[in-house]
């Protein structure tokens, strides 16, 4: 892997043809330590986050050694990249074939379900194995969160007791997972969702061994700040302790976009200019789907030709991708020099995340496969210098 100082160091020697990811180590392993240290369990990297290899093997290096998989090609690519990490298929529908190959060609013991349909499809197709871990998703609401995902997984809280109770007659190790929603701005979310999650396991009558607090950490976008770090761990170890014989029962969480988002970022060049409208060579069919669909706001960074940091005063910018798609949009603001033009280039900060997993190759066009390590800090952080999270007043941008 080709490493430079600085963005601006890359782009005064190098100045790119294609979109270029962009990788910064440190980044990842501030996040990674701060899980693995502070969260009082076990830290599952959410695959689907970034499934890139090199990704997979760099968080693998960092510390986290348990992988939350959502099927059967992120099952392989794990298992091949990394043999002796632990694999929990946590997708709550999964196709016979993948729960087959994955308990019987991978070793993987562990799997979700939000129905009586999907336990019963895991005990067929495991040959009613007695060394499952069956984890009973439940629907909890996701108000504090930018992606709502409870409208398509979860048993209901009316079902849930006794989907715990059919579960429990087949597994020795029984666990609850939930999960408040992508970029979760709120604490508050988890203390409700453990809350919802003890009340279900005391009408079901029965005990568990673990609990998943799954995903929905965040980072820092634009207009997007959230609290620190430390205060969604307080509230969740604080609810967790009121759980009954909590202290025999394993706590998980699913992380990803908090682990990897500050550590990758992607160059582009602005191909045309018209008013306020920057075209660009990279879009929502590539590494900018959540800056077109979902319409988040990333922090950028505008480069001159030459690699120097335009000091102009700002004004607001709205992209268009390369591709004949209209959709091809992202709306913004994206605030930048006011002398932005044709041969500039832009870093676009926080796409560890997302950003080459949903990036396809619509029209041709495709950011290019090379991943440049970059030294200097990224554009925006949650964390200080020493790996301490930021308050949310003190979330810093480059």
């Amino acid at each position: 892997m080709r490493k430079f100082d600085s963005v601006s160091k890359l782009l005064s020697e190098e100045p790119p043809q294609e979109p270029l990811h962009i990788f910064r180590e440190g980044s990842l392993n501030k996040a990674a330590s701060f899980f693995i240290n502070n969260f009082k369990g076990k830290t599952l990297y959410a695959v689907k986050t970034n499934p890139s290899p090199f990704m997979i093997k760099k968080v693998y290096e960092a510390g986290i050694t348990n992988f939350d998989v959502a099927s059967l090609a992120e099952v392989k690519l794990v298992s091949e990249i990394a043999p002796d990490a632990k694999l929990f298929f946590m997708h709550t529908v999964k196709a016979r074939n993948a729960i087959k190959s994955a308990y019987f060609d991978y070793n993987v013991k562990d799997f979700s379900l939000d129905s009586i349909d999907e336990l019963e499809k895991i005990l067929q197709e495991t040959d009613n194995a007695e060394d499952l871990g069956l984890f009973v998703r439940i629907a909890i609401p996701n108000s504090y969160s930018e992606y709502n995902l409870a409208d398509k997984f979860g048993a209901d809280i009316k079902e849930a007791p006794a989907l715990l109770k059919r579960a429990r007659m087949h597994t020795k190790k029984l666990g609850v997972c939930f999960h408040v929603g992508s970029q979760c701005m709120h604490p508050d979310a988890y203390r409700i969702a453990l809350r919802m999650a003890k009340n279900i396991i005391s009408k079901s009558g029965v005990t568990v061994e673990a609990i998943d607090v799954g995903g929905g950490f965040p980072s820092v976008y634009p207009g997007m700040i959230p609290p620190s770090l430390s205060q969604f761990f307080d509230a969740i170890h604080d609810e967790f302790r009121k759980l009954k014989n909590s202290k025999s029962i394993e706590l998980m969480c699913e992380p990803g976009r908090a682990i990897v988002a500050e550590s990758g970022s992607v160059i582009v060049r602005v191909d045309l200019r018209k008013t306020h409208f920057l075209y660009i060579n990279d879009g929502t069919y590539g590494s900018l789907f959540d800056a077109g669909i979902p319409q988040f706001i990333f922090p950028v960074k505008l480069y001159k030709k030459n690699g120097a940091v335009s000091s102009e005063n700002t004004m607001p910018f709205s992209f268009f991708g390369p591709t004949c798609d209209t959709l091809d949009f992202m709306k913004g603001p994206f605030y930048l020099p006011e002398d932005a033009e044709e041969g500039d280039y832009i870093e676009i900060g926080q796409l560890g995340a997302y950003g080459s997993a949903l990036a396809t190759g619509f029209n041709g066009f495709k950011p290019s496969e090379e991943i440049i390590a970059i030294e200097e800090a990224p554009l925006m952080s949650m964390y200080d210098e020493s790996g301490t999270p930021l308050e949310a007043h003190e979330s810093i941008a480059a």
